[in-house]
């Protein structure tokens, strides 16, 4: 209690002092938060924007062999049947779920007087979850729908609008290439940056076997999996090629065979840019905290002369080193903790405000709005300790080394 009447009574003798040290590191504290925040915000829509595409996927392409193979000579085509991810659904136990992929471009959709030209793509109920595609309206593909192959489509979000307006279309017929088709949902909009077909939002779903029939293709342009366990997702790769190595004849090392996109790898790679990103932005804002706590240790060097004579008395009726040492390392805590929580308290305040803001618009979405987390609250917190500490050893030090007899005579 002593401590904290002392620290006041600094706080009123030196009122400008204090208060441009208390500002400097409210200034500081809220260039921290708000770096972190915004830096967060702009990782996670980020984020969004890549697992739109799907979480923890892997693509899996036909490819060409580079290497003989039991007296079968390099440059063959291997080319994924629909039945190829049955086999690797049957085979590989590390598989969570698994749907092969058709894709036929320029296909003609109509609906009464309007009409356009989209990607039409033929999967397994399975591909829905696996591809975050998720339904608005009405429900995505059933096992029912592939196994009676039905003339049902799900539509993007953007097909229902140019086709539909601001119509519900679950339960209305559309034409696929003059053949109609009754749609059983549409997608729910979302944020997707990634792609290796075109966006989601801009086609049309429907079973994988009724997709055989209409258009004839022998061949899928793809499967799409998802490992049970991501720690284990080279495992699992390795098993696709020995799976697919056996049926098609191919040398199990022959990565060319096979082309992957392994998104799992890619969020991980993200993940530590993000994490770099964010230290950087840290040491920026730690830096204004950095040149106010040399203002806070310029001021505690002044109490501490100022009180000379105080502290030899003190020393001289017993006042132990450690006690002075304690007693200026806290009047340095106070000083940053007040500023330390007026700096959290405006850049708390400036992120609801921009949180609530009706922001619209394509920079907006793929920016995100600022996230104020607990990392940036922990980071900011660790910061201002390190300043603290640091702006308060030094002075607090130099008071408890003061001869008594020395200061007795100082004026």
């Amino acid at each position: 209690m002593r401590v904290i009447l002392q620290f006041l009574g600094e706080l009123k003798r030196e009122r400008t002092r204090m208060f441009l040290t208390v500002l400097g590191i409210a200034w500081g504290t809220a260039s921290i938060v708000l770096m972190l925040s915004v830096g967060q915000g702009v990782i996670e829509g980020a984020r969004r924007g890549m697992q739109g595409m799907g979480k923890a996927i892997v693509v899996v392409w036909g490819g060409e062999t580079s290497k003989p193979y039991r007296g079968l000579k390099p440059g063959r085509k291997v080319r994924l049947r629909e039945e190829d991810a049955r086999l690797l659904r049957e085979k590989v136990k590390g598989i969570g779920s698994i749907s092969p992929e058709y894709i036929r471009w320029g296909v003609y959709v109509s609906s009464g007087k309007r009409s356009m030209n989209t990607r039409t793509v033929g999967v397994w109920p399975e591909y829905g979850p696996l591809r975050n595609i998720c339904p608005q309206e009405g429900r995505f593909l059933n096992q029912l729908d592939l196994r009676f192959k039905r003339r049902v489509v799900f539509l993007g979000d953007e097909v229902a609008r140019r086709l539909f307006g601001s119509d519900d279309p679950v339960g209305k017929v559309v034409h696929i290439n003059r053949v109609p088709f009754t749609v059983i949902g549409v997608m729910k909009k979302k944020l997707q940056t990634s792609s290796y077909s075109g966006m989601d939002k801009d086609a049309t779903f429907i079973p994988a076997s009724t997709f055989r029939v209409m258009f004839g293709h022998r061949y899928v342009n793809d499967i799409v999996y998802r490992p049970d366990d991501i720690s284990q997702a080279e495992l699992v790769k390795a098993e696709v090629y020995r799976v697919m190595a056996w049926k098609y004849r191919f040398d199990p090392e022959d990565r060319q065979t096979l082309r992957m996109w392994d998104t799992i790898e890619g969020e991980r790679a993200f993940g530590r840019v993000a994490l770099g990103v964010q230290m950087f932005l840290g040491i920026i804002g730690g830096l204004s905290l950095l040149v106010a706590g040399v203002g806070l240790a310029n001021i505690m060097y002044a109490v501490v002369r100022g009180r000379t004579r105080e502290i030899g008395i003190r020393m001289a009726v017993g006042a132990r080193p450690k006690d002075i040492i304690y007693e200026y390392l806290l009047h340095s805590a106070l000083t940053v903790l007040a500023g330390g929580a007026i700096g959290f308290g405006l850049s708390w305040g400036l992120v609801e405000f921009i949180n609530a803001l009706p922001l619209k618009g394509e920079v907006f979405k793929y920016l995100g709005r600022p996230v104020m987390s607990t990392t940036t609250a922990i980071v900011a917190s660790v910061v201002l300790g390190v300043v603290a500490l640091t702006a308060g050893i030094f002075p607090a030090k130099r008071a408890a080394s003061i001869d008594p007899a020395e200061a007795l005579r100082y004026e």
